[in-house]
């Protein structure tokens, strides 16, 4: 008798790979090419562009995964009515898979534009579909046998850096300890005193990368010029920029995003939110920004992640020639509006020694990769917001003691109340007000050791063995890109709109044509359903605006 569990397993495994019958394929064949591969071809390669979505109608194609040290593992046989994707073929990024023509092969290829035209003309066909592509990420991710492969100590400061970065960007990826597996032994002892390498599934070895190097490794980074002129260019692809995104693409605008460093912003580190409409138990940050992501591009919305906006010209408003975002590469993005969305960063205490731990024992976020690193400690949290109480609830879970380290006598000016409750019931949560830290203990090259905080009104200190202390300290704007562009900012430096821009609409800046949604516009609420709500209603504006220079030209 099938149990519940066999039954969900079921339904998720048809769910991912389903069968589309005769109907379906003319459907897609409307959107596709008929193509023909003999028994034994490539029909793509991990690591390497990928064509588009394949459509099987006649034969068979084995899909495998292959690491970057080469190892192989068979995912599936895909026959006639399946269909070879995942989500990662919406924008023609690089194959995480291998697949080979068990037989000779006829199928349909749809290349990526016209396989987001078929998912939004054809809507139920195309639900289907998009949830196999999310669904197969997914395992691919669970699985661990695909994408680069990290060669070093599991906790070390690099290893974790580099498995944040991968995991926030949705990247498949392992982890292999030198100390137990011959094969990464050998290759650590190839290059002398590498602490860390990373094999790409291209062959290609790296020695302490940086995350850029990796991103262009695997083939994350955009190299394209992007000369055309853009209705929207979004910088920041946290929740307001990624509602900006959809909502813009789905109006039939060309719209591109750029984030440093991944989608999702902070919110995309959240264990999970549980104040957001709509989801009663609650979704986490990186499953929310996820969604967003893949419905972004679903719309025709292009994503450049990573790639780090430096400066923003305003010169060409009055000549036709549009605003330019100027990138850490050299290259220029044109628009007709520009939405900034770069979001605020967690704000460094005035505490000597801070940056040498950061890192090693010093966190600005809580994933769970840090928390197995928690397991059975104590540790320290310092932070009164939101994020902190997320956080802490969370890292309650696998901890055996969390401060809570917060200058004013509650947290109640600065937190939801469903946040107080569970810290409040929590029995290994400890809330310590009016405390401030003042040292950390420890050496850089082995991490930190433990930390020194002060009560205020006793001016007592305390020692705490904490090996991993997390930072929600305020926040700080990015916004420095925006200085050559003379944006109106605050006297804390969040970006102005509105009334206190002189500007026409309420998201506006000082600048027609640039707006600016989420954490970093002076005003805004700093919640996750604010941050997307205003990138909503920021396309209203933009519609406005570009009305305005259509008459206007």
């Amino acid at each position: 008798m099938a149990t519940p569990e066999t039954i969900e397993v079921e339904t998720r495994r048809h769910q991912m790979f389903p069968v589309l019958d005769a109907a379906d394929a003319a459907r897609v064949r409307r959107f596709g090419e008929l193509r023909h591969y003999p028994r034994g071809s490539c029909l793509f390669r991990a690591g390497e562009p990928g064509p588009g979505l394949y459509l099987v109608l006649s034969g068979a194609v084995a899909i495998t995964q292959r690491d970057g040290l080469g190892r192989v593992t068979p995912v599936a046989v895909q026959g006639p009515g399946q269909f070879l994707a995942e989500v990662g073929t919406l924008s023609g990024q690089p194959a995480l898979v291998d697949g080979h023509a068990e037989e000779d092969v006829q199928a349909l290829l749809v290349p990526p534009e016209q396989l987001r035209a078929l998912i939004v003309a054809e809507a139920d066909l195309g639900e289907r579909i998009v949830r196999a592509l999310i669904l197969r990420r997914v395992a691919l991710i669970d699985a661990g046998a695909s994408g680069p492969v990290l060669m070093g100590p599991p906790d070390s400061a690099d290893v974790v850096r580099l498995q944040n970065f991968l995991r926030r960007n949705g990247q498949p990826y392992h982890v292999v300890d030198a100390s137990t597996d011959a094969d990464a032994a050998t290759l650590l002892e190839q290059y002398g005193e590498a602490s860390l390498l990373v094999a790409c599934p291209n062959g290609a070895v790296l020695v302490n990368p940086s995350e850029d190097a990796l991103a262009r490794c695997i083939g994350m980074v955009d190299t394209a010029e992007h000369a055309d002129l853009f209705d929207v260019v979004v910088v920041g692809a946290g929740p307001a920029g990624l509602a900006t995104a959809v909502y813009a693409a789905s109006e039939g605008l060309r719209v591109i995003v750029l984030d440093c460093r991944s989608y999702g912003g902070q919110a995309g580190a959240s264990a999970r939110i549980e104040n957001y409409l709509g989801f009663p138990t609650g979704i986490s940050g990186g499953a929310l920004a996820g969604r967003a992501y893949v419905q972004a591009q679903k719309f025709g919305a292009e994503m450049m992640i990573p790639a780090k906006a430096v400066s923003l010209d305003c010169s060409g408003t009055h000549t036709g020639e549009g605003l330019r975002v100027g990138l850490a590469d050299g290259r220029q993005l044109r628009a007709r509006t520009v939405v900034v969305a770069s979001g605020a960063r967690y704000r460094r205490p005035q505490v000597p020694r801070l940056s040498e731990f950061e890192g090693r024992g010093v966190w600005y976020w809580a994933s769970a990769i840090e928390a197995r690193m928690c397991t059975k400690q104590e540790v320290a949290l310092v932070g009164g917001g939101n994020s902190a109480g997320q956080a802490a609830v969370f890292l309650s879970q696998h901890a055996a003691l969390v401060n809570i380290l917060v200058r004013g006598p509650s947290l109640a000016a600065s937190m939801s109340r469903y946040l107080i409750d569970r810290i409040e019931a929590s029995p290994n949560i400890v809330l310590r007000p009016h405390t401030e830290l003042v040292s950390l203990h420890g050496e850089p090259a082995t991490g930190l050791e433990g930390a020194t905080w002060r009560d205020a009104r006793t001016g007592g200190q305390h020692d705490c063995p904490a090996r991993n202390l997390f930072l929600f300290v305020g926040a700080e704007p990015e916004a420095d890109w925006l200085q050559g562009c003379g944006v109106a900012v605050d006297r804390h430096g969040f970006v102005q709109t509105g009334d206190d821009a002189q500007a026409k609409g309420t998201l506006e800046t000082s600048v027609p044509g640039v707006f600016a949604v989420g954490d970093v516009r002076s005003g805004s609420v700093k919640r996750v359903g604010g941050a997307i709500g205003e990138g909503a209603a920021a396309v209203a504006q933009i519609h406005a605006h570009l009305a305005q220079l259509s008459a206007t030209a």
